[in-house]
């Protein structure tokens, strides 16, 4: 595994050890609500307009590769764990595998969104309020 470095840039909170590529990202595991592998990150789906990051499209499922099933999970239910080099959620697989369907590459209106925020209860990233708000000036 790569080590990168904690400095800050001037005027910065966030260190670069908080940064990773997007390629970085993809294979990484997935721990659900029982602390177990619950799957991977395949890809990420990513806003257009804000450039903020939507979906984690989860893979699990297959052999050897093939057959894997693809699951939009929304960015806000996943936090990395350093500890355990994965992201955990609260979810069970089962949550995931019965989540609404969804193709990043097709033409997706409002509603599909919705659709899948409501299944996970929480508020949706096309008006901001999965966003938490925080002071400027706070730090972590």
């Amino acid at each position: 595994m790569q080590t990168t470095s904690t400095t800050t840039t001037p005027g910065s909170s966030v260190s670069s050890a908080a940064l990773i590529s997007s390629d970085r990202v993809q294979g990484t595991e997935v721990f659900g609500s029982d602390r177990q592998h619950i799957g991977e990150i395949h890809s990420l789906v990513i806003d257009k307009v804000s450039g903020r990051i939507v979906y984690a499209m989860m893979s699990f499922g297959g052999f050897l590769g093939l057959g894997k099933s693809l699951y939009p999970i929304p960015w806000a239910k996943l936090r990395y764990d350093v500890a355990e080099g994965g992201y955990r959620t609260d979810l069970t697989e089962d949550q995931v595998k019965n989540a609404p369907d969804y193709n990043p590459d097709a033409t997706v209106g409002t509603d599909v969104n919705e659709r899948i925020y409501d299944y996970y209860d929480i508020r949706g990233f096309w008006d901001g309020s999965d966003v938490p708000r925080r002071d400027p000036i706070d730090r972590p």
